[in-house]
């Protein structure tokens, strides 16, 4: 048998009755300690309701797997986390093995510090689009910028994980995540990130020294965090009650205002980009062809594929926007060649 069991988010302080039972039942108890830093005191009172076999579960052993499992098959087994054991993939993926090697699974849920924190924040929870992790590694943050924009143009929240490692004793600071969607902005140029990017750093929910606070990211370059787990938020449109709520719940540095509103899609920023480009190039080229009667189609075809691409774009239809500035485009350039010159793009 192989109990996935989450102790919910204050460790041994909040675990259940039922819990504590499993606990002095089982013949080993594996504490997973990779998805969330465990204090000393609290490893201490867990050891202390063990009375079978106690091991750490470190990321490989659960990953790997085979001992755990081994000992299922013969033995009541406990894999413990906090939490709720099925946020992390790892242990669903455990899980799945285990009922495809006949193993009985039972699981004890517990709160999880994902759902607490939107609440905690003031936050409606059916607002979070994709949740990321930030690595300390810059590669990675592609995936996090564009994952961002897509979330706040859709108006949804952003919950933005912040990579830990056990073995190296890491915790990615907030400060260091805020830097790293700066230097990403400045790559990307789409405009999701500035340093007025109103922010919210939620740290140690559900313990009793919690925080909260919230404003630009300007304005907590200077803010001290304290320990970690911290987790940031980046809101998308906020609701009136939710701007109300997180007032009041957290500390915030600049009153509480709407990401979604600077964010445009990445066609509408074309089409702002192009279109000024091509019609100054269209306007330029026309002036070589006054005299040239049969080249006024092509004229009069790219400024119609101009006005096309506007005219798309309020419809909303921003595949045949993108389509029709590229053919104009295509003309001018056509037309610019012809006379000798090169492309303007």
């Amino acid at each position: 048998m192989l109990w996935f069991v989450g102790l919910g988010l204050s460790g041994p302080d909040s675990i259940s009755l039922e819990t504590e039972k499993l606990l002095k039942d089982a013949d080993v108890v594996y504490l997973e300690n990779f998805t969330s830093p465990i204090e000393k005191s609290n490893l201490t009172k867990i050891k202390k309701l063990v009375k079978g076999e106690f091991k750490i579960g470190k990321r490989w052993m659960v990953e790997d797997g085979r001992e755990i499992l081994k000992n299922s098959k013969t033995k009541k087994v406990v894999l413990l986390s906090y939490g709720d054991p099925y946020i992390a993939t790892t242990h669903i993926e455990l899980r799945t093995r285990a009922i495809q090697e006949k193993i009985k699974t039972q699981t004890i849920h517990a709160a999880s510090s994902l759902t607490a924190i939107v609440g905690e924040c003031g936050l409606h929870y059916y607002k979070v689009g994709k949740i990321v992790t930030i690595m300390k590694e810059f590669p990675t943050l592609t995936t996090v910028y564009y994952t961002i924009y897509e979330n706040v143009l859709a108006g949804n929240h952003t919950i933005l994980l912040l990579e830990y490692n056990q073995d190296e004793k890491f915790f990615l600071e907030p400060k260091k995540a805020f830097l790293s969607f700066l230097e990403a902005e400045k790559e990307q140029k789409r405009k999701v990130v500035s340093s007025s990017t109103f922010v919210i750093v939620a740290s140690r929910i559900g313990f009793k020294n919690q925080q909260i606070v919230a404003g630009k990211i300007s304005s907590l370059k200077n803010t001290k965090f304290g320990k970690p787990p911290h987790t940031i938020i980046i809101p998308g449109k906020l609701h009136f009650t939710e701007s109300d709520a997180l007032k009041v719940l957290a500390k915030c540095y600049d009153k509480p205002f709407d990401n979604s509103s600077k964010i445009k899609k990445i066609s509408t920023q074309m089409i702002e980009k192009y279109v000024p480009i091509i019609k100054k190039s269209l306007k330029e080229i026309s002036s070589h062809y006054k005299n040239s009667k049969e080249f006024q189609v092509v004229l009069e075809n790219a400024e119609l594929y101009i006005q096309d691409a506007e005219k798309f774009l309020e419809e909303g239809k921003d595949e045949v926007a993108i389509l029709s500035i590229g053919y104009a485009d295509g003309l001018v350039d056509a037309l610019r060649m012809a006379k000798g010159f090169e492309p303007k793009m």
